[in-house]
Parts: C-alpha cells; sequence; structure tokens
C-alpha cells in the first residue's frame, strides 16, 4: 500500500490530499529536447510573421510613436535611415505582437512536468508577467515619453530649433519603453519570491528607505534621457510597483495561513 497525503484541519478532521504530476510517463532527454526546438522555431516563425505584418503598417506605427512629439519635424540624416529604422520597428513590433503566443509555448513546454500546484503557481505568474510589460510599454508611451520630451523641448526653445533625427528618436523611445516594461515585472518577483519564501511583507516594509533609494537609481540607468523630471516619474512608478507587490505577498502569506497544514502518516504495508 503506498503513502498518503492527508491535511489536518483546525478540528482535528483528516482528508485525503492528492496531488500528482500531470504526466506519469517520464519523456527522454533528446524527446524534451525536439520538443523544445520544435517550440523555438514555432516562435521564431511567430516574430517572422508578425513583422512582416508589421512592416506593412510600419508608417502608422511610426506616426503613434511620433505622436508624443507633437509639433517636432523629423530629419533623415542619412540615406536609408527611414528604411533601416522601418526594419526595426516592424522587428519590434513583431516580438511584442508575437509575444502572447511565446509565452504560450513556454508553458506548453514547462507545465507539463509540474505538479498540480506548481501548474497553479506558474501559469498565473507569466499571464501575470506578460500583461504587466504590456502595461509598462503603454505606460512609457502615453505618460513618460511625453513627459520626457516636453521637459527637453522646453528647455532650450528660445535658443535652438529642435530638428531631430527620426533613428536616434525611435532608439529614445524604444529603449524607454523596454525600460519601463522591465520595471514592471516588479510585482511578479515579489509574488514569486514570497511565494518560496524567500521574501516577506514585514521584512520589505521595514527597508523602504533601501527601495527608494534603489527606485531612485534604477530611474536614472534605465531612463535614457538625463532629464530629472523622467528619472523621477520612473523612480515613483518603480516605487509604486513594489508597495503593490508588498500588497501581493502580503495577501498570499495570510492565505498560506489560513491553509490548513499537511500531515504525513507513516507508511503501511500490505
Amino acid at each position: 500500500m503506498r503513502d498518503e497525503d492527508f491535511i489536518k484541519s483546525d478540528k482535528g478532521n483528516t482528508r485525503l490530499k492528492s496531488e500528482s504530476k500531470v504526466n506519469d510517463v517520464k519523456m527522454p532527454f533528446f524527446s524534451h529536447l525536439e520538443e523544445l526546438r520544435a517550440r523555438i522555431i514555432k516562435s521564431l516563425i511567430a516574430v517572422i510573421l508578425a513583422s512582416g505584418i508589421s512592416i506593412i503598417f510600419v508608417k502608422p506605427i511610426i506616426r503613434l510613436l511620433e505622436k508624443p512629439a507633437k509639433s517636432i519635424h523629423f530629419l533623415q540624416l542619412s540615406p536609408g535611415e527611414f528604411l533601416f529604422s522601418s526594419i526595426k520597428v516592424a522587428g519590434y513590433s513583431g516580438l511584442t505582437i508575437a509575444l502572447p503566443f511565446i509565452l504560450f509555448q513556454v508553458l506548453q513546454f514547462i507545465l507539463p512536468g509540474l505538479t498540480k500546484k506548481e501548474k497553479q503557481f506558474i501559469a498565473p505568474a507569466v499571464i501575470g508577467s506578460a500583461l504587466l510589460f504590456f502595461l509598462g510599454i503603454s505606460f512609457a508611451l502615453w505618460v513618460l515619453i511625453p513627459a520626457a520630451l516636453k521637459f527637453l523641448v522646453t528647455y532650450g526653445a528660445d535658443v535652438v530649433e529642435p530638428l531631430w533625427s527620426i533613428e536616434r528618436y525611435l532608439d529614445f523611445v524604444f529603449l524607454l519603453m523596454l525600460s519601463s516594461g522591465l520595471a514592471f515585472q516588479l510585482p511578479v518577483i515579489q509574488l514569486i519570491l514570497g511565494t518560496l519564501g524567500i521574501l516577506q511583507s514585514q521584512k520589505m516594509i521595514a527597508n523602504w528607505r533601501i527601495v527608494v533609494m534603489g527606485s531612485a537609481l534604477a530611474g536614472a540607468i534605465l531612463t535614457p534621457s538625463t532629464d530629472p523630471l523622467t528619472m523621477i516619474l520612473l523612480a515613483s512608478s518603480i516605487t509604486a510597483l513594489f508597495l503593490i507587490g508588498v500588497g501581493m505577498v502580503a495577501i498570499t502569506e495570510k492565505i498560506k495561513e489560513q491553509t490548513p497544514s499537511i500531515v504525513h502518516p507513516p507508511s503501511t504495508s500490505n
């Protein structure tokens, strides 16, 4: 007779808990490699197809990215600059569009080898990470970039006329969007570490001074421009995301406290 897991409640009652692997049959190592190779190829094909579609609509996409600059005039400072910028925009757009499919392939590869409890934890974390990344990109496009450009254009407007290179402007936009998307991953990282018991909400709150300093440093590093307004906005958003992560960890801690503890009775044999 095999061992069984029992959960003991506060009233002293016990109930059977079954937690097994999704797949009991183990795949050979090379089969795993073959599956990984197939999913990587599918992801690359998705990125190429999405980039090909994006190249068709690249001019409307560039116009959308130019909106935060408002009345600024953009120049093509070298032959082919706009062409290469268009290819770059299409590539980034294709990768962003294909990101949900790529994450789906990642989940399809790792979930069959996890337990039911691990599956319930990993899948929401990956989905939440993707949503926060898109939220960070939107925050950069509609909040950070307009604020940074307003400051940069206003400063020295009575001395110089702003005429910008389209390639350098798009590099500035993409870098700030990527930085914001990565910064918005903070709550997911906190939740994972908190669920694993590495971080506790009370300790994170107790170290708030270090967090504020770290947020300011991260804002200075991740911000492609040197204007203080963009740094303050990004640092403030990182601090706010940290507090959200602390709240999520605190909720998981309360759930753990309310969950009955697992009791393993001695095994019996026939």
